[in-house]
C-alpha cells in the first residue's frame, strides 16, 4: 500500500496540536483528517474508514476513552489501528486506553519525528494484516472488502455499498443472530435516520442476488447469515 493511500484520522481539541501533527504527516504523504472531540471523531471515521486514529483522551463532548469504545463496536472500523496521543501519562490511563482497543499509547510532549517513526511502525501492521481482512472465504462464497465485490462459485456479484456493509456484517459470524439495532447501528449510524423497513429492503436485495436460502429472519430480533449445510 502507497503512503498515499493511507488514511489517517487524528482526534484532538488542541488547534495546534491538529497542525503540527497534521502537518507532519501530510509531508510523509498520508492523507490527514481531522476532527477536534470524539463524538465528531467517530463520525468522520464512520465516513472514511480511516488506517490509523490517533486519539486525544481530554476532550469536551465526548473523551477518547469512549470514542474508542464506540469505534471498537462499529463492525467496518473494528480492526482499524487505534493509537492515543495524549499528555495523560499515568498508568491508570494507559491501562483505560487498552482496554478500550487501542493498539499503541503514545503520550505527549513528542518530537513530530520520533511521532512519525512509531506511525510508521504501527502502519507496517497492515502489510501484514491486509490479505486476511480484504479477503474471506465462506463456502463458495468468496468476499473481497477491498472491491466490494462478491463471487459465488464463479458468479461475480457487485453490490452497493450498503448492502455490501450489511453482508459483510451477517457474514462476520456465520449463523450469529444479529440484532436490528446492531444492524442499523454498524451499517447507517447513529446519525442516519433510517426505518426498520430500510433492513428488510437490503436484506431482500441481497436474497435475490446471493440466495435466499443464505438469509434467516428471526422474528421480533434479526438476522443472519447461515451456509446450505446450516438449513
Amino acid at each position: 500500500m502507497n503512503t498515499n493511500d493511507i488514511k489517517i484520522l487524528l482526534v484532538d481539541d488542541e488547534p495546534d496540536i491538529l497542525e503540527i501533527v497534521g502537518y507532519n504527516l501530510r509531508s510523509e504523504g498520508y492523507q490527514v483528517f481531522t476532527a477536534t472531540n470524539g463524538a465528531e471523531g467517530v463520525k468522520i471515521a464512520r465516513k472514511i474508514t480511516p488506517h490509523l486514529i490517533l486519539l486525544d483522551i481530554m476532550m469536551p463532548e465526548m473523551d477518547g476513552i469512549e470514542a474508542c469504545e464506540k469505534i471498537r463496536n462499529i463492525k467496518p472500523l473494528e480492526n482499524v489501528l487505534i493509537s492515543f496521543l495524549t499528555a495523560r501519562g499515568e498508568d491508570y490511563s494507559q491501562v483505560a486506553g487498552f482496554d478500550a482497543g487501542a493498539d499503541d499509547y503514545i503520550t505527549k510532549p513528542i518530537k513530530p519525528k520520533v511521532l512519525v517513526s512509531k506511525i510508521k511502525s504501527l502502519l507496517r501492521r497492515l502489510k501484514t494484516d491486509t490479505v486476511s481482512e480484504v479477503t474471506t472465504k465462506i463456502g463458495d462464497i468468496l468476499i473481497n472488502r477491498e472491491e466490494y465485490v462478491v463471487f459465488k462459485g464463479d458468479e461475480k456479484i457487485t453490490l452497493p455499498r450498503k448492502e455490501f456493509e450489511l453482508f459483510s456484517l451477517l457474514t462476520s459470524k456465520p449463523g450469529k443472530v444479529f440484532k436490528r439495532e446492531t444492524i442499523l447501528d454498524s451499517v447507517w449510524g447513529n446519525e442516519v435516520v433510517v426505518g426498520g423497513r430500510t433492513i428488510d429492503v437490503h436484506i431482500r436485495k441481497l436474497r435475490e442476488k446471493i440466495g435466499d436460502h443464505y438469509f434467516k429472519t428471526v422474528k421480533g430480533v434479526g438476522y443472519k447469515f447461515v451456509l446450505d449445510s446450516e438449513k
